[in-house]
């Protein structure tokens, strides 16, 4: 695997509440979009994020279910980040989406909670394989909102699952066979906002260097608003 990432408050919020982490010795990119105030999302997915990492490590080298061990350590995650939550006022109603792939030889494993999303670029066509844990996705699935509609609904930022709000958390877990030409995207919605899938396509073959692409990303992200903290991890399967 080859990977470039980057991570940017835009222009509106004045605190990164995204965080971002990569593990190369557990094939793990993670990234996460924090919520609540006086700071407190910003410690919600760094929290999330250090304790996935923190579960996996205990457990590597993994068994032949490397998906179900990921699961459970975003699990685990949610239990501190409402532990924490609980316990501090300043903390209270924190929390975060937390979107993971874990690498292990010709499988992505995934697990996610929330509206920060994976997409599969392969031989130039674009595969979301996360779906939005948030209200205008429930009603894109009823047919009540189309996918562009959606993007730019006032409700948009309204989730119905997330870690840290309950003291447990339903995880969405997937496992992809990937071959080599494959790139794997991993973004918050800062980024998913502002371009469309079939953009970020375009962008993303325009730029085969995955530094360039990920700035190139970020950069048209912040040219139409950065209205929030937009943060990208680009892999590039060899």
């Amino acid at each position: 695997m080859k990977w470039s990432q980057a991570s940017d408050a835009g222009l509106v919020r004045r605190v990164n509440e995204d965080s971002l982490c990569i593990e190369p010795g557990l094939g793990l990119f993670v990234v996460a979009d924090g919520m609540g105030g006086h700071q407190a999302g910003e410690i919600a997915s760094r929290t999330a994020i250090a304790e996935l990492v923190r579960f996996l490590k205990a457990r590597h080298p993994f068994p032949d279910d490397p998906g179900t061990i990921l699961v459970q350590g975003v699990q685990e995650a949610n239990r501190l980040v409402y532990q924490l939550s609980s316990s501090n006022l300043s903390y209270r109603g924190m929390g975060t989406t937390l979107t993971a792939a874990l690498v292990t030889k010709d499988y992505l494993y995934l697990a996610h909670v929330g509206d920060s999303r994976i997409y599969l670029l392969r031989k130039g066509k674009m595969h979301q394989l996360t779906e939005d844990h948030s209200l205008v996705q429930e009603l894109v699935r009823l047919g009540g909102l189309s996918e562009e509609q959606a993007r730019c609904h006032p409700q948009r930022n309204v989730l119905t699952r997330a870690l840290g709000i309950e003291p447990r958390v339903e995880v969405d877990g997937a496992r992809v066979k990937i071959q080599p030409g494959d790139k794997v995207l991993l973004c918050t919605d800062g980024l998913t906002v502002h371009l469309s899938p079939q953009e970020i396509v375009m962008l993303v073959e325009k730029n085969p260097d995955l530094n360039r692409a990920v700035n190139k990303l970020v950069q048209v992200a912040l040219e139409r608003g950065g209205s929030d903290n937009i943060t990208v991890i680009l892999m590039a399967v060899e």
